[in-house]
């Protein structure tokens, strides 16, 4: 029987734990579930880490992954939402020769046109930042290796959910124990 496979973003609230990472990657191992990418940052609430998670995956699966994330030592809550309920942006630069900035008028065109962003610029070459949905930060790397890509690097996923998630208050009763 096959799966039907779509891509969920999972939210983990945590302590600073050491271990963590390799118990919840296991998780993952365990069900044969790729990690697309992944982010921790810090949150709203001091000494509390957010961790994000874009996976491909079934539905049964997903929930029970964030039922045995949620039993780790350390967690204190984690979610999983679909790209619909979410607001999401991910990050990329480009280093490209500086020749090619000023004898082709196309890739200045391309720049303005997907509202990228030049970082830096010398005599040997020059960086492009451009935040976006996946698809545009796609688009652009298509674009742009007609010309030569340097060095290229993505960031992992970052999101919020676009209903209210109530986690402030969940840390906030977490803090005070």
């Amino acid at each position: 029987m096959s799966e039907n496979k779509i891509k969920y973003t999972v939210s983990v609230y945590s302590e600073d734990s050491v271990g963590l990472l390799n118990r919840i990657s296991a998780i993952f191992q365990k069900r044969h579930i790729n990690i697309i990418s992944f982010n921790v940052s810090i949150t709203e609430i001091k000494d509390i880490k957010r961790w994000t998670i874009m996976v491909e995956s079934s539905d049964i699966k997903i929930k029970k992954i964030v039922g045995q994330i949620n039993k780790q030592i350390g967690v204190i809550k984690s979610f999983y939402h679909t790209d619909e309920e979410t607001i999401y942006q991910e990050s990329c630069l480009f280093k490209i020769k500086s020749s090619l900035l000023f004898d082709d008028r196309k890739i200045q065109n391309i720049i303005k046109e997907s509202n990228a962003v030049i970082v830096t610029v010398n005599s040997e070459f020059f960086v492009i930042e451009k935040s976006g949905r996946s698809f545009e930060l796609d688009d652009l790397y298509e674009k742009l290796s007609k010309y030569g890509i340097l060095q290229y690097v993505r960031s992992a996923r970052i999101s919020v959910t676009k209903s209210p998630l109530m986690i402030s208050e969940i840390l906030k009763k977490f803090k005070k124990k």
